[in-house]
């Protein structure tokens, strides 16, 4: 599968979110990541489906793929949908059923994805025969620009030899502290699609920073 950068719009300048969004896109950023939180299953707050359609006003036609960081990931579908969206994460221990919840994602016409905190475990071989995207986070959810867990490479590795037991073309995404410094190593563990923040983001040029990035995992 074509290996992605997705640039997380949480380090991203909010006073120029719009122009912020395209320049990443121009640079070739493949899609645009939304961190959502509810100040209650992390300890922080950021944004709904509005910023979700207000970037789709602005003509950022993009693919975007929403983390739900939220408490109960069934209230955002709908809305996320409507904005525009094209795939949601959300994590296994936030709903109580999570094939009801799948099936309201796939239902609103968006693709699906479980994210996992670095001290859960990896998804079921049954679920991931009906995921698009397994998330392995490598920080702990709730702020950007945190740094790489190292030991999150092993949990890469589990989760690739996972979704090939499942016999499932599905993601391999890895979110936290991504930068041109470690993205290798974390694609050699066998990750395809890469949550990229304040490693963008926070550089000078970001075209530069992108061509560096698919230069260590294409």
């Amino acid at each position: 599968m074509k290996p992605i950068i997705s640039a997380s719009i949480l380090s991203a300048d909010f006073g120029h979110l719009a122009d912020e969004t395209r320049a990443a896109l121009e640079a070739g950023a493949d899609m645009i990541h939304f961190d959502v939180m509810d100040h209650h299953f992390v300890p922080n707050l950021s944004f709904g489906a509005v910023i979700c359609e207000a970037l789709r006003k602005a003509n950022i036609t993009a693919p975007i793929d929403v983390h739900l960081m939220v408490d109960n990931p069934d209230l955002y579908i709908e809305a996320f949908a409507k904005a525009g969206a094209n795939l949601i994460t959300f994590h296994e221990e936030t709903t109580p059923n999570v094939q009801e919840t799948l099936a309201k994602i796939r239902a609103a016409g968006m693709k699906t994805g479980i994210a996992v905190n670095p001290d859960k475990p990896l998804p079921s071989l049954e679920l991931v025969r009906q995921l698009d995207m397994i998330l392995v986070m490598s920080v702990f959810p709730g702020f950007g620009g945190q740094s790489f867990i190292e030991s999150s490479i092993d949990k890469i590795k589990e989760a690739r030899a996972l979704i090939t037991a499942a016999e499932n073309a599905c993601y391999l995404g890895v979110d936290g502290g991504i930068k041109i410094s470690n993205i290798e190593v974390v694609a050699k563990a066998g990750t395809d699609f890469f949550v990229v923040g304040s490693g963008l983001f926070g550089t000078p040029d970001y075209k530069e920073t992108v061509d560096q990035l698919k230069a260590k995992i294409c």
